[in-house]
């Protein structure tokens, strides 16, 4: 048999389908694809283009499904205002330094929640397909008049409804994001806010989006928004607070996605003093989440990681990394919280890739060094990213 460009020696391999870890591996490569992986020989070593991860553990890339580029983790009341204000020239350097954290981490592909000025959108057109991440961009979110979402969105113009409004704006974008519902409090446990759209709003809306090729991700807290947005045939749910069991189990039943953000919780619970009344409110919606994380993953739900980056103590790159460990936190095993944030997260994406290491797919892989148990550790400081059997 003809020899192949390089074998890459694995520690530890994590492939993103949710299965075992398997030690001590080695991937064939040829021209950018994996064309074997087994376990490693001693001749191994002696190939004349090998690469030595023995000491390293090998994972997909990893896909980061909610953040906003336009938005830093910063909690200053100041910076923030400046962000949500600011011109397409700074919102680019800021854009473009978000970018580069993510690949530091391990992310290389992410989708964008929105901006009021679209500024992701057009930096995502601009860019194409130059190295780093891919970016799947919505442009402007869509929300109801006098209701939450003005820091990402706008609500159609004066006389035309939802679903007229969709295709109106944003052309180049990869996705529609809708806001079906308010924030989650933090002093009034469980409290939910009524939908900003009704059903007969919301499924002509997502027909629209589906006409022009486009899936929409929707932001919806509490039983009955979920409830809506999940009957008018969204791709995905965003956030998911309280939306319950029942919801829950229409989304194994129209296999939508959910995406729960749960970091989004802890890092206010961080950041709150601890008299702070708003700091125990956080605390118990992160615990909430987390059991209703438990009943999905028990369920079969679809779970694909997003961190919302970008929100108060969410930072880019980090913020994955963050939620994988919640995910194991809530009952995932390591490589189920891995196949959330690869895996899942590429097909959510309708990605090019399927974000699987396996046999004739392309050698597109990070590595961390240590064994599995470290994992979390060293990915919120580093990873090395090949891709296509190469070195980035």
């Amino acid at each position: 048999m003809e020899r192949c460009d390089t074998l890459i020696l694995a520690g530890w391999l994590i492939d993103g389908s949710g299965g075992p870890i398997c030690k001590d591996m080695c991937m064939a490569v040829r021209n950018g694809r994996i064309e074997q992986l087994r376990k490693l020989e001693n001749a191994d070593r002696e190939h004349p283009e090998v690469k030595d991860f023995s000491g390293c553990t090998l994972l997909p890339h990893l896909v980061d499904s909610h953040v906003h580029l336009f938005m830093s983790g910063s909690q200053d009341p100041w910076i923030r205002e400046r962000q949500l204000t600011s011109d397409y020239n700074h919102a680019r350097e800021l854009i473009a330094a978000h970018r580069q954290s993510h690949v530091r981490h391990g992310v290389m592909a992410v989708r964008d929640g929105g901006d009021r000025s679209a500024h992701s959108l057009r930096y995502a057109l601009e860019t194409g397909s130059s190295p780093g991440p891919v970016l799947c961009t919505a442009g402007n979110a869509w929300r109801q008049k006098g209701r939450y979402g003005s820091l990402i969105g706008r609500t159609p113009p004066e006389g035309m409804t939802l679903a007229g409004a969709i295709g109106t704006e944003n052309p180049g974008a990869d996705h529609v994001k809708i806001v079906n519902s308010g924030l989650n409090s933090l002093t009034s446990f469980g409290k939910t806010t009524r939908p900003q759209f009704t059903l007969a709003e919301l499924k002509p809306a997502v027909r629209a989006a589906a006409r022009q090729g486009l899936p929409v991700m929707v932001h919806a807290n509490g039983a009955v928004p979920v409830d809506i947005a999940v009957e008018a045939g969204c791709r995905s749910i965003e956030h998911g607070f309280f939306m319950g069991p029942e919801n829950l189990a229409k989304l194994v039943e129209r296999q939508v996605f959910w995406v729960p953000t749960a970091v989004t919780m802890k890092a206010y619970s961080e950041m709150l003093s601890p008299g702070d009344p708003g700091r125990e409110g956080a605390l118990r919606n992160l615990e909430h989440q987390l059991e209703q994380l438990r009943l999905a993953h028990g369920m079969g739900v679809r779970v694909a990681t997003g961190s919302d980056a970008g929100s108060p103590g969410v930072y880019h790159g980090q913020g994955v990394v963050e939620e994988m460990k919640l995910l194991v936190d809530a009952g995932f095993s390591l490589s189920e919280a891995v196949q959330c944030a690869s895996v899942n997260g590429a097909e959510l994406l309708n990605l090019k890739t399927n974000g699987i290491l396996a046999s004739g797919q392309t050698a597109d892989f990070i590595v961390v060094n240590g064994s599995p148990e470290g994992l979390f550790d060293q990915l919120r400081h580093s990873a090395r990213v090949w891709k296509q059997g190469a070195s980035v």
